[in-house]
């Protein structure tokens, strides 16, 4: 069978999936991705919503013969591939092809540890002890261990942390529980199988510390196949980088001092250093006075504490180090600590100085942890080097990826543009019927994006189009005070009015709660910050108005984006045109992909900043988006929203 075949109106899709119909950008897509694999080349693919791209390259993944691993962006993604997609394509097509679902050790539940800490009993609430407890209940009938399939306990519950083993803790081929772990198993399965599904921070995860599974999978592979490509470079940043938290000396101190009761009660001196280390660590996350912060490594140069807490910390670590040392031969779990410990010693180490110029360090703040952080400049060259050396495929695909037409961008940031022989790059544009569909609506007379009153400048824009579309909006903005500060006005608009339109903000539920909540409703409006701008799909009459606040660039004061420009100014490159504003229309894109995600859906994208009608690049940024209607008009697009059908909501 054949691609073309398997798309055909006639063919097996159409056959097997109520109502399937074949695309011209969809299979033309597929063919592309087909010859890519055959002639283990590098293709780079935009696809516009409604594209059908999961299908264009599943049937070629099931068709090649060979081993393909699928990468996501997310693990809810990586689910709905695995559990939906997948087996409909492979159901379709009839094809004898072994399939895998493989995620990160955390989302495993650990027989060794659990048991641990059910007979430990160190819990902070007792709503962790009654979800460790269910924890327990579902090892006991499940197949796979993967919490996502445990709905007692909220994926997010504190209690996992107990549950399940991490890259630092698990105790590997010693492990008594080797033989039923759960983890094992999946790689197992993943290693016999011809199409293996994994997400992006599992992918580099592995390809840095050859931990999680792929270290085995990579080699043995002949395609990789990316989808939500978009999300790689950030993705491959974090991992391509290092860091020391004091979160992780703590959990180092816990585990050390578990294990030394269990097999070396005698050693009193480690027990005591255990303590010692825990305040080590608790004295470099209070060195710094701030929250939910980031600094570069010189805006602490003058923190003198800082300084002082990181030098204390780093004799703690050699002492501490000394004594597991003296205590590892007396178990596993010991012998484990040793190697965590020394891991840890080494990254502080190249963290106070780094081996050459090209990383930046910066520090993190959160409300109990601080992080020491290094990162790469540049991650063109790390990753290209994995692209090296066997023969395969790759595939990277997205709604969101070039700028018009030109991938530039994308390829500098993974290396691409430096590959023999050149990648393929392709765009497919959306199938909808955009300038019936929908409306671009640039509002006039905006003041500037950082005046104080910008943001109620916003509500005013957002205000008549809710009331126009009756409810159905999400207002999307770049900050959690410009949020607020817009759902208090849109309140008071609400009960000025006497609107009576539910209104959700982020931070009330968790996202996929939320989600469900506006998509219930019917007639509901969201106020959200960038978290909701990808990945939220809302098809149908639930979703009219998308407002987007600014253009999201990204705050020219992150020390990682710092560094980069500065990087970038020394290179002789334009860092606003070859970095910034990439990016800040890759955004753009995502967050106006939410609007229409069906051939019936119609709707309005209101993007509220200035600079769109006053920079040279703000064509770029429009001329970047889907052909919509423009118009600058507040009555035109008022009149189109009054002519969709009402909300399910307000129906009879």
């Amino acid at each position: 069978m054949n691609v073309e075949h398997a798309f055909a109106a006639d063919g097996p899709l159409a056959a097997a999936i109520p109502g399937f119909s074949p695309r011209p950008q969809q299979i033309e897509m597929a063919e592309h991705i087909a010859h890519t694999l055959k002639e283990n080349g590098v293709l780079v693919a935009e696809a516009g919503t409604g594209t059908g791209k999961t299908y264009a390259y599943l049937v070629p993944a099931l068709l090649n013969g060979g081993k393909v691993i699928i990468s996501t962006g997310t693990k809810t993604l990586q689910d709905q591939l695995f559990n939906r997609d997948l087996p409909t394509v492979r159901g379709a097509l009839k094809v004898p092809v072994g399939v895998a679902l493989l995620k990160g050790r955390a989302n495993y539940v650990c027989h060794y540890h659990l048991a641990r800490n059910l007979v430990d009993g160190r819990f902070t609430t007792p709503e962790d002890a009654a979800h460790l407890r269910a924890i327990g209940r579902f090892m006991e009938i499940t197949q796979s261990g993967d919490k996502a399939e445990c709905p007692e306990v909220p994926e997010d519950a504190a209690a996992w942390m107990f549950a399940t083993s991490s890259r630092d803790n698990c105790l590997g081929q010693e492990c008594p529980n080797i033989k039923e772990c759960f983890v094992a198993a999946a790689r197992r399965n993943a290693m016999d199988a011809d199409v293996v599904v994994v997400n992006h921070h599992l992918f580099f995860a592995d390809v840095m510390l050859r931990d999680e599974g792929m270290g085995e999978l990579l080699p043995s592979c002949n395609a990789v196949i990316f989808d939500e490509a978009h999300q790689l470079p950030e993705v491959a940043s974090l991992f391509f980088g290092e860091s020391v938290s004091t979160a992780q000396l703590l959990e180092l101190a816990r585990d050390t001092r578990s294990e030394t009761v269990a097999a070396a009660r005698d050693c009193l001196a480690l027990i005591d250093a255990t303590r010692k280390l825990e305040k080590a660590a608790r004295d470099l996350r209070l060195s710094v006075q701030a929250e939910n912060a980031r600094f570069g490594y010189a805006q602490l140069a003058d923190n003198t504490a800082f300084h002082e807490a990181i030098d204390a910390l780093d004799v703690e670590l050699t002492e501490f180090c000394t004594l597991v040392e003296s205590q590892a031969e007396r178990s596993e779990g010991l012998a484990n600590c040793l190697r965590r410990t020394q891991e840890l010693q080494q990254r502080l180490a190249r963290w106070q100085v780094p081996e050459g110029t090209d990383w930046v360090r910066w520090v993190e703040v959160f409300s109990q942890t601080l992080a020491l952080n290094a990162t790469p400049l540049s991650i063109a060259a790390i990753f290209k080097r994995q692209m090296d050396g066997h023969p395969r495929a790759w595939v990277f695909t997205s709604a969101t990826l070039a700028v018009g037409r030109d991938f530039g961008h994308y390829c500098r940031e993974l290396g691409l543009n430096w590959v023999e022989p050149p990648i393929e790059t392709a765009v497919w544009g959306s199938p909808f019927d955009y300038p019936a569909q929908a409306m671009l609506y640039a509002p006039q007379n905006m003041p500037e994006p950082n005046s104080p009153e910008y943001p109620d400048a916003v509500a005013k824009v957002a205000i008549p189009l809710i009331r126009a579309a009756q409810g159905r909006t999400f207002v999307l903005c770049t900050s959690l005070r410009a949020m607020r500060r817009i759902h208090e006005l849109i309140a008071d608009a609400l009960e000025r009015d006497k609107l009576d339109l539910p209104l959700l903000i982020q931070g009330e539920g968790s996202r996929s709660e939320l989600l469900d909540r506006f998509r219930r409703l019917g007639n509901a409006i969201l106020v959200a910050s960038q978290s909701f701008w990808e990945g939220v799909d809302v098809p149908g009459d639930a979703l009219s108005v998308v407002v987007i606040d600014k253009l999201p660039f990204a705050p020219p004061d992150d020390p990682v984006l710092a560094a980069r420009i500065e990087h970038m100014n020394k290179s002789g490159l334009n860092p606003f045109m070859h970095y910034q504003l990439p990016r800040a229309v890759i955004n753009v894109k995502q967050g106006a992909g939410r609007l229409i995600r069906t051939e019936r859906d119609k709707g309005v994208l209101a993007i509220c900043d200035p600079r769109m009608l006053t920079k040279p690049y703000g064509r770029r940024v429009w001329q970047s988006l889907p052909p919509m209607r423009r118009s600058k008009v507040e009555a035109e697009v008022v009149d189109f929203l009054e002519q969709l059908p009402p909300p399910a909501a307000r129906q009879g």
